[in-house]
Formats: C-alpha cells, sequence, structure tokens
C-alpha cells in the first residue's frame, strides 16, 4: 500500500511563478508530482547507502523518484 502524507511548505513567491509557468506548460505534471520528484531527488543526491537502513531507504526513495517521472496521471 502507498501511504501519502500533506506537507505544508511556504515557498519563496518566484519559485511559486516558476511552478505555475511550468505545470502551465506540461499538463502531466502537478504539484504533488513535481515536488515528490524535487524532494527524492533532492535525498538521492544528499543522502548515503552505507549502512542496510539506508540502503533499503535510499532504494525506495529511487523507486518514489522514478515513479514520479515516468507514472503519467491516467
Amino acid at each position: 500500500m502507498n501511504a501519502t502524507v500533506s506537507i505544508l511548505a511556504e515557498i519563496p513567491e518566484e519559485l511559486h511563478e516558476s511552478l505555475q509557468v511550468y505545470l502551465d506548460t506540461h499538463p502531466d505534471w502537478d504539484h504533488d508530482r513535481v515536488f515528490s520528484a524535487a524532494l527524492s531527488l533532492f535525498l538521492l543526491q544528499n543522502g548515503c547507502s552505507s549502512t542496510p537502513d539506508s540502503s533499503r531507504s535510499y532504494r525506495r526513495t529511487a523507486r518514489v523518484y522514478l515513479d514520479s517521472l515516468f507514472k503519467h496521471a491516467v
């Protein structure tokens, strides 16, 4: 089962405007998909997988990232 968690975050207005332009030109994407892809990419780039637990976490994060990129809304 895939659980989701809602996050409320404040972002700079310039970033919000850029996000809105992106979403307006890419109808297959929505706010949730963008934030999921961005956060998972950040964690992949800045995390480590040196222990068994962190290695499992890294694989799960990679799966979320790839799903965000390649799964289109039906």
